[in-house]
């Protein structure tokens, strides 16, 4: 069982959901923390992968994520390990709702990231705990391997989920990497509220590196592993809903 590692910081409070996903998919999901990092008690050398998880880091303030990817850039220790990770060719890491906002804010560190945005406060104004519809789009993310074209109802909560590009040029750089689109109920990508609960241009709700490797999204799968999670699903699904899929695909890419 290859080592992953549960990554957190103050506040996050998802870690327990995804470790449960990561174990059921076969993976050995070890719980750390940033102070584990920051002090040398761990370091991620010792893994390969991890996921760096949502919840409410520092409070939820305004840009916690970028609190947290903060805590890495401007503190030598963290910015060598996770470096030294980045710049080796079997790892793989996926962050979500509040770690996607953090690894967002990391990439300059992360090969093939630059077209990221950052993610910033809902078009609602407003936090958005809701279920809605996504379209898993063909991309190179390891972790959608098999899956493009599903479309799949997840939890959503977050008040930063706005994808914001620098410029037009960004943003078309992006649409090759674009891993998940919120979608409305006629299977179009969408913009409308409440289809779409942060507003992100295009329905963009989750990106990939060039190689895939690396992965980011704003929903939670780990709320959804289980079919008993969904809201409604068609009979017959068995224990795991369509999610679980996405974490077995990071063992399989293991070997």
């Amino acid at each position: 069982r290859p080592a992953i590692a549960i990554l957190r910081e103050q506040g996050v409070n998802g870690q327990v959901e995804m470790a449960a996903a990561f174990d059921r998919a076969g993976l050995d999901a070890l719980d750390v923390h940033m102070t584990d990092i920051i002090s040398g008690r761990r370091s991620l050398a010792a893994f390969r992968g991890f996921v760096s998880c949502g919840g409410f880091s520092y409070g939820d303030v305004l840009g916690a994520g970028e609190g947290w990817a903060k805590s890495i850039l401007f503190n030598s220790r963290a910015r060598d390990d996770f470096t030294a990770f980045f710049d080796r060719h079997d790892t793989f890491a996926l962050g979500v709702c509040n770690g996607c906002q953090m690894m967002s804010a990391l990439s300059e560190l992360i090969p093939g990231a630059a077209h990221w945005p950052r993610f910033v406060r809902n078009r609602s104004e407003q936090f958005e705990g809701r279920f809605v519809l996504l379209e898993v789009q063909r991309s190179t993310s390891i972790f959608f391997a098999g899956m493009g074209g599903s479309r799949i109802p997840i939890a959503t909560a977050h008040g930063e989920g706005f994808a914001e590009f620098r410029d037009a040029v960004q943003l078309a750089a992006a649409q090759q990497h674009v891993a998940l689109r919120y979608i409305d109920n006629t299977g179009e990508p969408t913009e409308a509220y409440p289809y779409n609960v942060n507003g992100s241009p295009g329905g963009i709700t989750g990106l990939t590196t060039a190689d895939g490797r690396y992965t980011i999204l704003m929903p939670h799968p780990e709320r959804v592993f289980r079919t008993v999670q969904m809201s409604w699903h068609p009979e017959g699904w068995g224990e795991d809903s369509p999610w679980m899929r996405m974490f077995r695909n990071a063992r399989a890419w293991i070997g």
